[in-house]
């Protein structure tokens, strides 16, 4: 190492919880620590970024790919949050000699299956649009569409591993039909979860509400493309928690416009932070969130702890 002081530079620290969560004096008596509360881009990304010897990574909120690890010859380690960094060019890493890695993923299963049934709900009471507000000029509004009731209808998941699972829990004890479909589902694993195995195509025409929960590969990117978004019904509900290339967003913002599905609620974007002109804000049947699905205090928490240890380490050689 170095005999001037290492520099650490913490990105995309939203929450600011890394800052609190994170005991940060033992640290800087060996180094020299920024963190970056903004997403960065651009120039002024590259100015944070000069001279660093640690990077810390909050999930994939900042992309580093062959080119940035390049432009950093300083750089010698990463740590990123979470059990996988799909954004994080590793193979460009090890061969520049610099030691990557991670933190414990924390209850963030438990959490995205919170914010996908929060979503869920939001979106078919239309909460949006019927929630009280200190301007409120009246009551009611007239043309808000009246909810369904979940009891006896159909959930469509597209996937069905540990969060897939724990919102088909959830559906089943509202009284909900839980049919299934990934890329590798068998009706005998289904049945394993008090689900019924269904082609895609048919998950999508007779779902109430679908929600997905796949990990990505190349087979599955833009999934649910214009035809089968096509399939869904106007009543319908779709939710996403897991990945935005999942769907293909041009074709969702005609989708939706078109009214198949009646309604959306997502928590992920193909670029993240979500532009303040992005077709889908200006939509009424959405309901949108920050990529909310693992931020809270459980999983925040585990993440400081191991960036902190790995930080040390590395302080120490």
């Amino acid at each position: 190492m170095s005999s001037t002081r290492p520099k650490i530079v913490v990105l995309d620290d939203w929450e600011n919880a890394m800052r609190d969560l994170v005991d940060w004096e033992r640290i800087r008596h060996k180094a020299d620590v920024q963190i970056h509360s903004q997403h960065l881009v651009g120039s002024d990304l590259d100015g944070a970024l000069a001279g660093a010897n640690v990077l810390v990574l909050l999930r994939e909120r900042t992309a580093v790919d062959a080119a940035l690890i390049r432009s950093l010859p300083t750089l010698q380690r990463i740590v990123f949050t979470g059990a996988r960094n799909r954004t994080l060019d590793g193979e460009a890493a090890k061969a520049a000699g610099i030691d990557v890695v991670n933190t414990r993923g924390g209850p963030s299963k438990a959490n995205t299956c919170e914010l996908t049934w929060a979503l869920l709900l939001g979106a078919k009471q239309r909460l949006l649009h019927i929630a009280l507000r200190h301007d409120r000029t009246q009551w009611r509004e007239a043309e808000t569409p009246l909810a369904m009731t979940l009891e006896g209808k159909r959930l469509g998941l597209i996937g069905l591993g540990d969060i897939g699972q724990r919102v088909g829990a959830v559906g089943r004890a509202f009284g909900m039909e839980i049919v299934t479909w990934s890329p590798h589902m068998t009706a005998e694993r289904a049945a394993q979860h008090n689900a019924t195995h269904l082609p895609l195509e048919d998950l999508l025409a007779t779902s109430d509400v679908v929600s997905i929960h796949l990990v990505p590969s190349a087979s599955t990117r833009h999934l649910l493309n214009a035809d089968r978004l096509a399939l869904m019904q106007p009543h319908s509900v779709l939710v996403n928690t897991s990945r935005a290339e999942l769907i293909d967003t041009n074709a969702l913002v005609q989708a939706l416009a078109a009214g198949r599905p009646g309604f959306a609620a997502l928590d992920v974007f193909d670029e993240e932070p979500l532009a303040a002109d992005h077709p889908l804000i200006s939509l009424p049947n959405v309901l949108l969130t920050p990529h909310h699905g693992f931020v809270c205090k459980e999983v925040m928490e585990a993440f400081a702890q191991d960036v902190e240890q790995h930080l040390v380490e590395f302080l120490e050689g």
